[in-house]
């Protein structure tokens, strides 16, 4: 058997295999190998050499160079998905993916840059001992702690960000999943990719906020089984509705709710329909009997799949990491040549999980760069921390 590339780490042909939802025997294909052959690479049995590595990196679409770094481990702490219990496991492999490269990124951005320290209320109480009004206290304190006040959320996404949750979005191909968090223990801090796949503004934001919920009420969770999977969901579904339809202001705007008065509330607080309805129904608003009247004349609208403004409410799009590449690159003394090579991913996958415009990386790509350097960090390629942070946004109102 012919020596192979003794840095090859195999367990990076597993992520970037499964971020594209590829089979062993597709990719086995493609490359002109057994997928006995992939089998092995991806477990450590055998690597392949370095003419198979550079179709490898072809087909793959990544650097070659970005096979021979090792996976640094990020902890063993679970990933919430929205939608779990209906979503396939090729869709959650290839969102799984995106948030341990978005750790990735964030730890390698780290050694130059300080992002905003976490604000969130810290929930030791088991999931389990939860109860609803648990939950709405726990809703209006992360409100508190993000200095949101009581009123509607103008960006959930920014009011994430800016309380220290590192957030992309981007195409994942599964409609069904919306989303993923999970706390990374590395830096003790979250992180929250979403789907674009629906592309409705609206429900986005649903899907934010009962990330959030996760994150604010599941971080000690240990693992996720058939057992406590639909409670966990109810319960971010619930802190969803409570973060962003606290029970006092939005119970104040309503006496006897009815789908015109509810349409008429939608561009104010950016909920839909439906999940004002669900929240009307939670706050004894109505009762079961009107819940179901509501929801059945929002079937016959045809409310279900698209609703009033809908439309026009634009998708909220994160801005930490795009902002902390643009940051080094125009300010930092760094090249985005030297910076792709850091980060070893490929071009388009920084554009896509750090919201970067198209071809980002290729404009002024040979351009050598600002000749003025930070201090240490980022020319010497030392782990210790430049003296300097990540530009502020300007605050979320309430």
């Amino acid at each position: 058997m012919r020596a192979g590339v003794n840095e090859f780490c195999g367990e990076r042909l597993t992520q970037v295999r499964e971020s594209l939802a590829i089979t062993k025997v597709a990719l086995a294909t493609i490359v002109g190998v057994s997928p006995a052959t992939i089998t092995n690479w991806e477990s450590g049995k055998q690597s392949p050499e370095a003419a198979k590595l550079e179709t490898l990196s072809s087909a793959v679409n990544v650097p070659t160079h970005w096979f021979l770094r090792p996976i640094e481990k990020y902890g063993d702490t679970p990933s919430f998905f929205r939608t779990l219990a209906s979503t396939s496991k090729a869709a959650q492999g290839v969102s799984k993916v995106k948030l341990e490269w978005m750790f990735e990124i964030s730890d390698l951005l780290q050694h130059w840059l300080d992002w905003t320290q976490v604000n969130l209320p810290i929930v030791t109480t088991p999931y389990h001992l939860l109860e609803d009004e648990d939950i709405e206290e726990l809703a209006m304190a992360t409100r508190m702690a993000m200095g949101l006040g009581e009123g509607p959320v103008s960006n959930v996404v920014l009011s994430m960000e800016n309380n220290g949750i590192i957030c992309s979005r981007g195409d994942i191909g599964y409609a069904k999943m919306d989303g993923v968090s999970r706390w990374n223990s590395r830096d003790n801090r979250p992180y929250v990719f979403l789907a674009n796949d629906k592309a409705n503004g609206i429900r986005s934001r649903f899907d934010a906020a009962h990330e959030l919920g996760h994150v604010v009420m599941h971080r000690f969770v240990e693992q996720l089984d058939k057992k406590n999977i639909a409670e966990i969901e109810r319960q971010a579904n619930y802190f969803a509705s409570a973060f962003l339809l606290p029970a006092t202001s939005f119970a104040r705007e309503l006496s006897h709710p009815n789908l015109e008065s509810l349409v008429a509330l939608k561009p104010r607080w950016k909920v839909s329909v439906s999940a004002m309805v669900m929240r009307c129904h939670q706050l004894d608003i109505i009762d079961e009997r009107v819940k179901t009247n509501l929801f059945k004349r929002i079937s016959a609208k045809g409310w279900r799949t698209l609703e009033p403004y809908d439309n026009k409410i634009p998708i909220e799009r994160p801005r930490l990491l795009n902002r902390a590449i643009q940051m080094l690159v125009d300010s930092g003394g760094i090249s985005k040549q030297d910076l792709l090579d850091k980060l070893g991913f490929s071009a388009n996958t920084l554009e896509a999980l750090c919201g970067l415009e198209e071809n980002y990386f290729e404009n002024n790509l040979n351009d050598p760069g600002n000749l003025i350097q930070f201090r240490g960090a980022i020319s010497g390629g030392s782990s210790k921390k430049a003296a300097a942070k990540v530009l502020p946004f300007e605050k979320s109102k309430a």
